[in-house]
């Protein structure tokens, strides 16, 4: 269940998010991001990657990289709201 937000919280939101998406960080991760989808659509086609996001099994957090061994396509909502697994030490 998603809250509605009042105008201006709305502007701070979209503020931050300008602010944001101009870090060097943010830029190389879209950059990163659009690479991958470019390497799936030419392997599998654009039809085949339209609703779908391209997922790096191994996050580029966890020094994943962008090759095609660590690349698959995954529905948005799988892709997007997915956790990075837990280890635990015992």
């Amino acid at each position: 269940m998603s809250q509605k937000l009042s105008p201006k919280a709305m502007a701070k939101k979209r503020a931050y998010r300008r602010k944001y998406n101009a870090t060097p960080k943010a830029k190389k991760n879209r950059a990163q991001n659009n690479k991958a989808r470019r390497m799936l659509i030419k392997k599998h086609g654009k039809a085949y990657m339209d609703g779908k996001d391209a997922d790096h099994i191994t996050s580029q957090k966890s020094g994943g990289k962008t090759v095609m061994s660590n690349l698959r396509a995954r529905s948005i909502k799988k892709n997007r709201g997915r956790k990075p697994k837990k280890h635990f030490s015992y």
